[in-house]
C-alpha cells in the first residue's frame, strides 16, 4: 500500500500549534560546509505489518539498541485505515523488530517518543484509543506485554485532559509527567499531569488558554510538547499563546513553568518579528546550570513570507532569552522541527522540517540536520533529498557517547511506501 504524504489524513486528532506556512527563499550559502560526515539509513519503514510515518525521536539503551514509535501501519485490522502504529527496536546490527502493534483498545496513533526505565521497560503515550478513545499512557515490558496505565476520558468533560501528544518524563521513583492538548477545564486547552506508578492521575495544572477557538488573549496553553524537570521539582515546557504582537494573532508562544505548588506561570513570552522567535516547537533541553534550549518554527527575521524562518534560543534561570541562531530559509533550513541535543562542549544539534535542498519538494526543501557551536555558527550536517535518505526529519535527535546522532524522518525512504526512515550520522 502507498501511504499518503499528508500527516493530517492519518492523525486528524492531532492539534498543530502553529499554522503558518513558510516558503523557502533561495539565496546565497549562509552556512559552513560540514566536515566529513557519514549518513546512514538504518531502516526504511515498509508499511503493514511494519510501521510507517514516525513523528518522534528515539531512545537508546546501554547496549546501543534504538527504540521508537510510528503513528501508522502495524496491524491492518485495527480501526484506522492505515494502521494504528507500532513500537519498534533497531539493534546494533541494524535489524528492526516490531515489539508491539497498537489497536483493539490498547491505544492507537502514538505520536511521541519513548522513555526507558533501568529495568528495560518502555513508557509512552498514544494520541488516540484507550477505553474512552481519548489517548493513553502505556508501559511495554521487556517481555513484549503492553499495559495501559491510564486512559484519558473525553466523555465526562475531560477534567484530566485528553489526547496526549508528547513523550512522558519519568522520575527516579517511577512517577510519569506529561501534557495533553485538550481537556482540563472549560477552555479545553489541555493539562500538565502526573501519574504515579499505579497509574493514578493528578492534574498539576490545567491550561487556561484564551486563544482556543479563535479568541485572542495573553494566556497560554495547548501543548503537544513534553516537560522537563529541575532539581527543585519545577516543570518547564512550551505552549501556544502569550504575547499578541508582530503578526502573532493568537500569541507568539511561551516557555511556561509549573512549580511544586501547581502554579503555572509564563517563564518567557516570545515576541516574534525580526528580534525574536515565534511558535516554539518540540521539547526543551536543560544544561547543568539550568539554562533551557529549544527552537521556534518562525520569527527571527523578515524572510519566509515575512514571518521569519525560525530560531534556536536559550532561556537562562532568570527567564532572560538569548537568540543563538536565526535561520535564513536557504541551505541552512527553515521551520525548526523541535528540540535540540547538547554535547559536553556546548554544541547543539537539531533538525528543520523545511529548507536545505532548493530542488526538493517543489522548492520548499526537505529539511536538514544542523549543528550550532557555542559561538552561534551553524553547520549543516545533512541535507535531505526526499529520496531514499528520507524527508521531513522529526524532532529530538539523540547522541551517543561516541558522538553519533540518531533520528527519524516522517517521509521518504522506501520508494513505494515513502514511510520514513531511521538514520544515523557519524562524525
Amino acid at each position: 500500500m502507498t501511504y499518503p504524504r499528508l500527516r493530517s489524513l492519518i492523525s486528524g486528532i492531532r492539534l498543530r500549534i502553529t499554522s503558518i506556512t513558510f516558503a523557502v527563499l533561495l539565496g546565497v550559502l549562509a552556512t559552513q560546509s560540514a566536515p566529513a560526515q557519514t549518513y546512514t539509513v538504518l531502516h526504511a519503514f515498509q508499511g503493514v505489518p511494519d510501521g510507517a510515518l514516525p513523528v518522534a525521536g528515539l531512545v537508546l539503551d546501554v547496549k546501543g539498541s534504538l527504540y521508537g514509535t510510528t503513528e501508522s501501519a502495524g496491524d491492518s485490522s485495527c480501526q484506522h485505515p492505515y494502521g494504528c502504529g507500532v513500537v519498534f527496536k533497531i539493534d546494533t546490527t541494524g535489524t528492526e523488530t516490531v515489539l508491539f502493534r497498537f489497536g483493539h483498545g490498547r491505544g492507537d496513533v502514538p505520536q511521541a517518543g519513548l522513555v526507558r526505565d533501568p529495568a528495560g521497560n518502555l513508557y509512552g503515550t498514544t494520541s488516540g484509543g484507550g477505553h474512552f478513545l481519548a489517548g493513553t499512557v502505556f508501559r511495554l515490558g521487556k517481555d513484549g506485554k503492553q499495559k495501559v496505565l491510564h486512559s484519558f476520558d473525553r466523555q465526562n468533560g475531560s477534567p484530566g485532559g485528553s489526547f496526549p501528544g508528547a513523550r512522558v518524563l519519568r522520575d527516579s521513583t517511577g512517577n510519569l509527567f506529561g501534557t495533553t492538548v485538550n481537556g482540563g477545564n472549560s477552555s479545553d486547552s489541555g493539562v500538565v499531569f502526573k501519574l504515579n506508578k499505579f497509574g493514578k492521575e493528578t492534574v498539576l495544572y490545567a491550561f487556561t488558554c484564551p486563544i482556543c477557538y479563535g479568541k485572542a488573549g495573553g494566556g497560554f496553553g495547548v501543548s503537544d510538547s513534553g516537560v522537563i524537570r529541575d532539581a527543585a521539582g519545577n516543570l518547564y515546557g512550551i505552549a501556544a499563546g502569550g504575547t499578541v504582537t508582530n503578526g502573532c494573532t493568537y500569541g507568539c508562544g511561551v516557555v511556561y513553568k509549573v512549580d511544586k505548588n501547581h502554579a503555572g506561570t509564563v517563564f518567557y513570552s516570545f515576541t516574534g518579528g525580526s528580534s525574536d522567535g515565534a511558535g516554539p516547537n518540540g521539547n526543551l533541553t536543560k544544561d547543568a546550570a539550568g539554562n533551557l534550549y529549544g527552537t521556534t518554527y518562525g520569527g527571527g527575521g523578515n524572510g519566509c513570507n515575512n514571518n521569519g524562518c525560525g530560531t534556536v534560543f536559550k532561556v537562562d534561570p532568570s527567564g532572560h532569552e538569548t537568540l543563538l541562531y536565526r535561520f535564513t530559509g536557504t541551505t541552512d533550513g527553515t521551520a525548526a522541527a523541535g528540540g535540540v541535543a547538547r554535547d559536553p562542549q556546548g554544541n547543539l544539534y537539531g533538525t528543520t522540517s523545511r529548507g536545505g535542498d532548493p530542488t526538493c519538494d517543489g522548492g520548499f526543501g526537505c529539511g536538514v540536520v544542523f549543528k550550532i557551536d557555542p559561538n552561534g555558527n551553524e553547520t549543516t550536517l545533512h541535507t535531505f533529498t526526499g529520496g531514499t535518505d528520507g524527508e521531513s526529519p522529526n524532532p529530538d535527535l539523540i547522541r551517543d557517547a561516541a558522538g553519533n546522532l540518531y533520528g527519524t524522518t516522517f517521509l521518504g525512504g522506501d520508494p513505494t511506501c515513502h514511510c520514513g526512515v531511521v538514520f544515523k550520522i557519524t562524525p
